[in-house]
């Protein structure tokens, strides 16, 4: 394979738009835009020209037909994720996803089948562990010895925040109607399939695990490793905010707080707390390239205290990501962020909601039944 990789996009929505085609573009050295796809002809035809793609399709099979295309991003609705991902390996194609991967355990597993079977490699885009200040917070957190606590924490505004005062989205609405109400039926089956009876309680909950939280919870899994178990969780504003309490069997919780509001902020961190060492990764929007994330590290020795500022890059995780699946295609890099480690995302979410829900369950039969 050529050392720049021909690759074709599979949904040109806001984050295609705002970060993975101008990243591609400045990646001339490593990718081409060969194709683009979109249910929206007219964005189809306004990206095609605007990056002078070549390849422009109104399905993803069409797409993955097309011989010139090596690779692809699949960036469209996660309800298509797992059968865009299983189309490109069947074609041998190497495959970058963004989170989620999926939404559930059955086509977690169809997606590492079809990994196994096939030539191509797939990668998902967890961007947060890529930035270089959480890799280098990864190694400081093994040198903090017995950990005592850690706190995981997103509260951030809507992203249309962000990005309305720092880029221009194009939105066309010559979305088919069939092909939005196909979007609307699917979503409400892969809830049932993931939640059961629990879908229509926890549909909005479950889908801000998959959007929002699964940043954290799989920033967590590789620092921290897996939780054992959820000591406690609740949630509230129609599913919207929640925060639990991990435990760990090595001797030690976790507080995972998230939720979504309208203030114009961004506060996203991950904070682990040694005996006498702090390690901190501060995150800012990703719609906004270039904020640094920044690693903050305290020790105390004696009398002495000492914090330690780290920006280790003004370089956006993005890039640093991309890069990686380009080494991972031309070089056979490596890939931390796999089908089988997505996959254990599943496994928290199923874990937050049984919480939940008994939590829930245990607070209406007291209601119903006050102690007198």
């Amino acid at each position: 394979m050529s050392a720049i990789v021909k690759i074709g996009l599979i949904g040109l929505g806001e984050a295609a738009q705002v970060i993975h085609l101008p990243v591609l573009q400045a990646m001339g050295d490593a990718f081409e835009i060969t194709a683009v796809c979109d249910i929206s002809p007219s964005l189809v035809q306004a990206i095609g020209d605007q990056y002078r793609v070549p390849g422009r399709y109104a399905s993803a099979e069409d797409l993955l037909d097309d011989e010139e295309v090596e690779a692809v991003l699949v960036l469209n609705s996660d309800e298509y994720h797992a059968d865009c991902i299983v189309e490109a390996l069947k074609r041998d194609k190497h495959v970058f996803v963004e989170k989620p991967m999926c939404l559930t355990k059955a086509d977690a597993k169809r997606i590492i089948e079809a990994k196994n079977a096939s030539s191509g490699k797939v990668m998902v885009g967890y961007m947060r562990r890529y930035a270089e200040a959480f890799v280098q917070g990864v190694e400081e957190v093994k040198k903090l010895g017995r950990i005592n606590y850690a706190r995981v924490r997103d509260i951030i505004g809507q992203n249309s925040y962000f990005i309305k005062q720092s880029a221009n989205v194009l939105r066309f609405t010559d979305i088919p109607a069939e092909l939005a109400e196909d979007r609307r039926l699917r979503a409400q089956a892969l809830a049932k399939e993931a939640l059961g009876e629990r879908a229509e309680r926890f549909n909005n909950t479950y889908r801000l695990m998959g959007g929002l939280s699964s940043h954290d919870l799989s920033a967590m899994r590789e620092i921290l490793g897996m939780p054992a178990r959820v000591l406690a969780a609740s949630r509230w504003k129609d599913g919207q905010f929640m925060s639990a309490m991990f435990q760990y069997d090595e001797g030690f919780n976790v507080l995972f707080e998230t939720g979504c509001d309208h203030q114009g902020r961004f506060d996203a961190t991950i904070e682990v707390m040694g005996e006498t060492g702090t390690v901190r990764v501060d995150y800012d929007t990703a719609y906004i390239r270039h904020l640094p994330t920044v690693l903050t590290i305290t020790e105390t020795t004696g009398d002495r205290y000492q914090e330690t500022v780290i920006r280790p890059t003004f370089t956006d995780s993005y890039t640093i990501e991309l890069r990686h699946f380009h080494e991972v295609i031309v070089n056979d890099a490596p890939i931390k962020t796999t089908p089988e480690d997505a996959a254990q995302d599943l496994e928290l979410f199923e874990m937050l909601i049984e919480a939940m829900d008994e939590a829930e369950q245990r607070a209406s039969r007291e209601q119903a039944s006050p102690v007198l």
